[in-house]
């Protein structure tokens, strides 16, 4: 945690499931970024199941019906806006000045283009958690950057003037011994947010790694 007055630079890196959201938070600077903090957001919410995958009507069925989506969608959105302020207001009042947040999302394809119904439910549900998140943070202020994850990594050794294999290298290290368990989705909300502060601090080399 910063010390008390200061204003640590810091960025958020997000990477959406259907209904929540990994989040890690990456202080600054670019050069040697620490992961501050990692968890998770809620998109949904849990009195509602159904709103988890709200364009699904059961199992293996698509939900087509605009008047049962409409209040489900709405409380997505809700859930999304409540939970980027309670994030942002902890953060801000612990001393970090956050410069921006970075999304990973699995696809940007447009889910109409999609012919098989069980599989544009599940597009449709990625673009409003998406959405979701991008609107709550936008909202409260944080420029946003989305990035699909096939071009993550190949993104960020541009950026970080490293390759694909050393960005790897550096975001397990960050996370090494710190936090059990660091899966792909804490890497990938990592690498989002690093891209943030390093395309605020303009392209730089990742340290000590080339």
């Amino acid at each position: 945690m910063p010390a008390a007055g200061t204003q640590v630079p810091a960025a958020l890196g997000f990477r959406v499931k259907s209904g929540w959201a990994t989040v890690v938070l990456l202080s600054g600077p670019a050069r040697a970024p620490a992961v501050a903090e990692r968890g998770q957001v809620v998109l949904s919410d849990p009195a509602v199941p159904h709103s988890r995958q709200p364009y699904h009507a059961d199992t293996g069925v698509a939900q087509t019906d605009r008047a049962a989506l409409a209040p489900l969608i709405e409380i997505v959105h809700r859930c999304a806006r409540r939970s980027i302020a309670q994030l942002l207001a902890r953060h801000r009042a612990a001393g970090y000045r956050l410069v921006g947040a970075g999304i990973v999302v699995g696809s940007d394809a447009p889910p109409e283009g999609i012919a098989n119904p069980h599989i544009r439910a599940h597009a449709c549900e990625g673009r409003l958690f998406r959405t979701a998140l991008e609107g709550g943070l936008q909202g409260c202020g944080v420029t946003v950057t989305v990035v699909v994850e096939r071009v993550l990594y190949p993104t960020a050794a541009t950026l970080l003037k490293g390759s694909e294999a050393s960005v790897k290298q550096a975001v397990m290290a960050l996370g090494r011994g710190r936090f059990p368990g660091w899966r792909a989705d804490d890497k990938a909300a990592t690498v989002a947010a690093w891209l943030v502060l390093a395309a605020q601090a303009g392209s730089v080399p990742m340290p000590g790694i080339g």
